[in-house]
């Protein structure tokens, strides 16, 4: 095995072994026994991560990163705005029944307890979520709506709508609370927020001020 092959071996141990302690312990979660698991020492931590803090947001990012890769798979290419839409919204009802919706709930909870319990980690995911973003703010940008194209900053207010009802509706759903919300109910519950002149019809507020992109 080569030094790069050990490298990325040791990296996706420390990665697994970091899920599995995290979405049990939250920010109690020990580094000893996070490199236990993972049969390495705490040196190889800071070797590779610098930080249990960067171990904990590549963990994210190692985790959401196929999610988002499916998301664009479901969306097509030559869609507009509220199609584009349907499709992220029916891919995201559907995996509220798959094995892993579960554990991803446990995880989103753990993370915002961990996150009240230290301002560096809650900045550093933050930033991880808002690079993660850019992939659906890209998605979105350049789709045909209401006989205009959707802008960059268009995409970023709409995109940010669209977490906040999926991870409240989807929450619901694997708890058990969101009586009804089939995939046609989440799929017209986004068309209607894309709809909405109020939050993509403009690209500034009147004070000129744009957001960041």
């Amino acid at each position: 095995m080569t030094r790069a092959e050990t490298k990325e071996r040791n990296r996706r141990a420390l990665l697994d072994a970091a899920f599995q302690v995290i979405s049990r312990d939250g920010y109690r979660a020990r580094l000893e026994e996070i490199t236990e698991r993972a049969g390495l020492t705490t040196g190889a931590v800071y070797s590779l991560f610098g930080s249990k803090n960067n171990l904990v947001v590549a963990m994210v990012t190692d985790y959401q990163l196929p999610h988002y890769e499916k998301i664009e798979q479901a969306v097509p290419a030559g869609a507009n705005l509220l199609e584009a839409v349907d499709g992220f919204a029916r891919y995201y009802r559907r995996s509220c029944d798959t094995p892993d919706a579960l554990p991803t709930l446990s995880l989103q909870i753990t993370l915002m307890d961990m996150s009240l319990h230290d301002s560096e980690l809650r900045a550093q995911l933050a930033a991880s979520v808002q690079t993660q973003e850019r992939h659906l703010i890209a998605l979105f940008a350049g789709r045909s709506h209401n006989g205009g194209m959707v802008t960059p900053h268009q995409a970023q207010r709409l995109v940010t709508a669209l977490r906040a009802l999926f991870v409240g509706l989807s929450q619901g759903v694997v708890l058990g609370l969101a009586y009804g919300a089939d995939e046609q109910y989440f799929a017209d519950a986004a068309r209607a927020l894309a709809s909405d002149v109020a939050l993509i019809g403009h690209d500034a507020d009147a004070s000129g001020h744009h957001g960041s992109e």
